[in-house]
């Protein structure tokens, strides 16, 4: 009985770009632009019944060349959600120069270290329906950057802020 449970479970492709149902949602860098490419950066795949219970799934290296901003980390089984009902997807990307795992590239605070998409639902393939249904492609994303590099311009008002706040203290 815990077999046939197991593959009642609902499937997801985890890829962000296809032609059918039209799904083409690269990923940036923090300058919105340049998309990302090779093994260096990282996307993983978070899913659950809820929006508030997720928890990673399977994890896909980018792919480089022409396909620079796309990962295919292939089928995917959401546990806790049973075929053909809704999960909740989410997914988060991040360089591995700044961390082995998304929550190092997170804690890193550097610049163009991490980015994560919207939560969204889609309503899973079944292979268990009768003929078995296709997993389902994730039309809810969208593109989305890494954290960006903040302006110098930041920077120098930062400084001011500091700045004049020492000036004020040092009147009293």
């Amino acid at each position: 009985m815990l077999g046939v449970a197991a593959f009642a479970q609902g499937t997801v492709n985890f890829i962000n770009v296809n032609s059918s149902p039209a799904l083409n949602a690269p990923v940036f860098a923090g300058d919105g632009t340049t998309r990302l490419a090779g093994a260096g950066y990282m996307a993983e795949l978070l899913a659950g019944p809820s929006a508030g219970s997720l928890s990673p799934v399977a994890t896909a290296a980018f792919q480089s060349g022409g396909g620079a901003g796309y990962f295919a980390g292939g089928t995917q089984v959401i546990p806790g959600v049973p075929g053909g009902t809704v999960a909740f997807i989410q997914i988060r990307t991040w360089s591995t120069a700044a961390g082995a795992t998304y929550a190092a590239a997170f804690a890193s605070g550097l610049p163009n270290a991490w980015g994560q998409s919207q939560v969204f639902s889609v309503t899973t393939g079944n292979p268990n329906a009768v003929p078995p249904g296709t997993p389902a492609t994730l039309v809810g994303l969208t593109s989305f950057s890494l954290n960006p590099v903040p302006e110098p311009s930041t920077f120098v008002l930062a400084g001011l802020g500091i700045a004049s706040l020492l000036l004020f203290r040092r009147r009293k």
